[in-house]
């Protein structure tokens, strides 16, 4: 193996890493605005649910971190560009961050028949 080609390896690995990296910020930055209320739980914690905490919050992570990657190596087997590679590893991750916006919905307003108070 010649040098080049041990750099080139190492690079591809890299681009692996980051866009596994991206995965997991993006899930987390889709999570936390879509958990405050869950975490919070409303007026006086009425409505606090922290399973999106150690339940909601792992999966999103490993998802964000599997699904892109899993892209990646497949493409990258396949089509052998790391370029094509990484586009379908972001297609991936935002087909992956759309279908948990659309899927995931935690609570966001205290129950339609609380009224709080008398």
């Amino acid at each position: 193996m010649s040098r080049t080609s041990g750099e080139n390896v190492q690079g591809v690995e890299t681009v692996g890493r980051v866009i596994a990296g991206l995965g997991a910020t993006a899930g987390v930055l889709v999570w936390v605005p879509r958990a405050a209320f869950s975490i919070d739980g409303g007026f006086e914690g009425h409505a606090r649910d922290l399973s999106v905490i150690y339940v909601d919050l792992p999966l999103i992570l490993l998802g964000g971190i599997l699904i892109p990657l899993s892209a990646w190596t497949l493409t990258r087997r396949w089509a052998r560009r790391p370029w094509v590679a990484a586009l379908v590893a972001l297609a991936a991750l935002a087909l992956g961050l759309g279908g948990l916006i659309e899927w995931w919905t935690p609570r966001q307003d205290p129950d339609p028949g609380y009224r709080g108070g008398l």
